[in-house]
């Protein structure tokens, strides 16, 4: 499968959203220009959330609908190779570099190792590289999702999808409404924890299992692809809307799968030439999305250098710090890439005897 110029764009819509909200810490990147938009850059993960589950699940469903077996050993090598090498450079850089850092207090490095972070979070007093936590989410959809999608093929059936779509869906909303209802945390008790952020992967999972599994529909939603962009522009709307206060029961109960909802739309659209979502090439976006993993990593560490050397240079302000602000970022993250990134990518396909990377692998990474 050819590398599809929809599900970039909306890679690159997704890491550079994340970036504006984060630019939060530092009063914002040089300019209020974007401060609307900055303000949902969050959703920016779940949009990351949905093309995961929609490209991972195809990914793990497609040999499984041919009546394939599942290499466990070979996807879960392939994550590792992906995903370890720059988060453990990344790692490495705050653990022993404290200067650096974004916020002074960070969780222990066994957490990040563990990727136990979004579950043990101690947000007040530990901020410095707390954007891991979407990373922990993706590791846990990564080890449990396999073994999930090998069990409920074994006995194929409608009843036993729509039981586990329901279980997951329900669960969300009432583990949700419990935190909101008790006045727990709503960063430590809904925002982070991974069985609160399951409905993005779960929308990802169910295009997924659509295209594997029922591939008239999917070929039909196909031919419907400016329609599904147009209502999942609605839905993210009303999504943003309800989100107004996010703190609030029915944002924070149901405003999530709503959101999701939209993005899946949107993510439908992307994944095919038929619409213009899934036609649009902008330049630039495909190599954004090529490196967006090491830029979600490292944002931060460029982000807190570039605020700490215009302080000492007042007359840098506004447009000017913005395009400061945007170079040290993409060199920062392309240096990852392509030092770090590329040769693991390359020693992976060595190991593996060669051959094209599956779509999953060159279009998404956890995030």
């Amino acid at each position: 499968m050819p590398r599809l110029p929809g599900l970039d764009l909306l890679r690159a819509i997704a890491i550079v959203w994340v970036m504006l909200f984060h630019s939060w810490m530092i009063g914002g990147l040089g300019t209020p220009l974007f401060q609307p938009v900055a303000d949902y850059g969050w959703m920016g993960v779940d949009l990351f959330f949905v093309l995961s589950g929609y490209l991972i699940g195809f990914q793990l469903l497609a040999p499984l609908s041919r009546g394939e077996p599942l290499r466990f050993g070979a996807f879960y090598l392939r994550r590792a190779f992906r995903i370890l090498p720059v988060f453990f450079v990344v790692l490495a850089v705050y653990v022993s570099f404290p200067a650096w850092r974004e916020a002074p207090g960070m969780q222990p490095a066994w957490q990040f190792l563990t990727f136990t972070l979004n579950l043990l979070i101690d947000y007040r007093h530990n901020q410095a590289l707390s954007h891991a936590w979407s990373l922990c989410v993706e590791e846990h959809f990564y080890l449990l999702f396999p073994l999930l999608a090998w069990w409920l093929a074994r006995r194929a059936s409608r009843a036993r999808v729509i039981g586990a779509v329901a279980l997951v869906v329900l669960a969300g909303l009432g583990l949700r409404a419990y935190a909101v209802l008790h006045g727990k945390d709503w960063l430590e008790s809904i925002y982070y924890p991974t069985w609160t952020r399951l409905d993005g992967l779960l929308a990802g999972v169910l295009l997924a299992t659509i295209q594997a599994y029922r591939p008239r529909w999917w070929a039909a939603a196909q031919r419907r692809a400016n329609t599904l962009a147009v209502a999942g522009l609605l839905v993210v709307g009303a999504a943003i809307w309800l989100f107004r206060d996010k703190t609030a029961f029915a944002a924070s109960v149901f405003g999530f799968p709503l959101l999701a909802l939209g993005l899946a739309l949107l993510v439908a659209a992307a994944a095919g030439p038929a619409g213009w979502l899934g036609r649009w090439r902008i330049p630039g976006a495909g190599w954004i999305a090529g490196i967006s993993y090491s830029l979600y990593l490292s944002h931060k560490l460029a982000m807190h250098a570039v605020h700490d050397a215009l302080s000492n240079w007042p007359a840098v302000h506004g447009p000017a710090a913005f395009v400061v602000y945007v170079l040290a970022i993409a060199a920062t993250g392309a240096l990852l890439h392509y030092a770090i990134e590329r040769p693991f990518l390359r020693l992976r396909t060595r190991l593996a005897g060669g051959g094209v990377r599956p779509l999953a692998e060159t279009q998404t990474a956890s995030a």
